[in-house]
């Protein structure tokens, strides 16, 4: 695919603005976690049906299971089928004894069916792939779980299952070390993590098959052994700030730079160290890095710590996670492209949570941390709602 590199003006957006719904406007299908519209967002007690501050979630077909990164629980919940009810409780925990009990590594050790503040989860293969943030480091499991507590085949970032030192312990980074590592991708057999802490994404050319095993390649930074936040200078084309979550749109990597205020989009999937991308979302060319481009209140072009990506047949979707919304693309792009779908905000120069600091209902969000889609449905982690929305996705075609 060509992809066009002009860089756009940057109009501001006027509030009677038209755009395309990306999500259905007759809100989320299935709503899990907080039911209660006149509750207050506070920490929740753990049980089969309660969340807090969920950050991942992943729909493996269009009939289940789903798995949740219940992340202020430091647990993963799963529903052995797609849930069809409101508040459906999960058939599955893995990371604490049972759904009733919390902390990190279930308040011991690491263990191999422990996390520490999960967040990114994804289809890896046949199996699953979960970022296990506070852990500094990635779980794979080879065959889905179908059961709970279910233990990992397979660790990266660190040399075995009881470990959880940050870079392993070291003030320098490696190819098999991370810090804070929060988004994981699988795409034709590569296994991508966006390494956070350490500013950059690692790349394995195949599905790890080891523990500890060390990446392949490096973005965001010149060599495996650096760490410096956009490379120890300003923004660039190859740098990272936090990278967070990865997705494919139209045969590209697509990043989430959240640190950056921004989207990365590489022509095709890079294969060496340091490779710029081509494009950028969010900002008007690639140095700048301020979120809303700098305005208080944000536009159709601009982005403010957009933690998650998600690729449907017709969007890109980007959760503005600080703007509380979803913002999407469709067709060929070009440096600093003016978004055409909304979600979760009734115009584009609002940021309101929940669209107007009130309640929230089936049409709001509140700093949606994770995006994902299966079919014809997106999968939504509602973070400052403390839940999990299934929300049919817009054709628009």
């Amino acid at each position: 695919m060509e992809i066009p590199l002009k860089i756009n003006p940057i109009p501001q957006t006027p509030i009677n603005e038209s755009y395309l719904n990306i999500l259905s406007p007759q809100g989320a299908e299935i709503i899990l976690g907080e039911q209660t519209a006149e509750s207050l967002v506070i920490p929740l007690e753990p049980s089969p049906t309660t969340m807090f501050g969920p950050r991942g979630a992943c729909l493996v077909s269009e009939t289940g299971p789903l798995w949740v990164s219940d992340t202020g629980h430091h647990r993963l919940l799963g529903w052995k089928h797609r849930p069809t009810t409101n508040g459906q409780p999960a058939d599955w925990v893995i990371g604490q004894p049972d759904f009733y009990q919390e902390g990190q590594n279930a308040k011991g050790t690491p263990q191999a069916n422990t996390v520490s503040v999960p967040t990114g989860i994804c289809v890896c293969g046949e199996g699953l792939a979960v970022a296990d943030a506070w852990n500094h480091r990635v779980l794979i499991w080879k065959k889905l779980p179908q059961d709970s507590n279910i233990p990992a085949d397979i660790v990266l970032g660190q040399a075995d299952f009881h470990q959880n030192q940050v870079n392993r312990g070291e003030t320098d980074t490696a190819a098999d070390r991370m810090h804070w590592p929060y988004g994981v991708m699988y795409h034709q057999g590569r296994l991508f993590v966006a390494d956070t802490g350490n500013r950059r994404v690692l790349v394995w050319n195949q599905l790890p098959t080891r523990n500890g095993q060390p990446a392949d390649y490096v973005l965001g930074q010149a060599d495996m052994n650096r760490r410096d936040e956009n490379g120890g200078g300003s923004p660039t084309a190859s740098s990272l700030r936090w990278p967070h979550s990865l997705a494919i749109w139209q045969d590209n990597l697509v990043l989430a730079d959240a640190g950056n205020n921004r989207l990365m989009i590489w022509q095709g999937i890079p294969t060496k160290n340091n490779t710029p991308c081509e494009i950028v979302l969010g900002q008007a060319d690639f140095s700048a890095a301020e979120l809303n481009q700098g305005g208080y209140f944000p536009a159709a072009n601009t982005l403010s710590m957009p933690y998650g990506v998600a690729v449907t047949d017709k969007w890109l979707i980007a959760a503005d996670t600080a703007n509380s919304r979803l913002v999407g693309w469709t067709g060929n792009l070009n440096i600093g492209a003016t978004a055409e779908g909304l979600t979760g905000q009734l115009h584009f120069r609002s940021k309101s949570e929940n669209r107007s600091y009130g309640s929230c209902d089936r049409h709001s969000l509140s700093w949606p941390y994770g995006i994902s889609s299966c079919s014809n449905t997106a999968i939504i982690a509602d973070s400052g709602n403390n839940r999990v929305l299934l929300w049919s996705i817009m054709d628009n075609g």
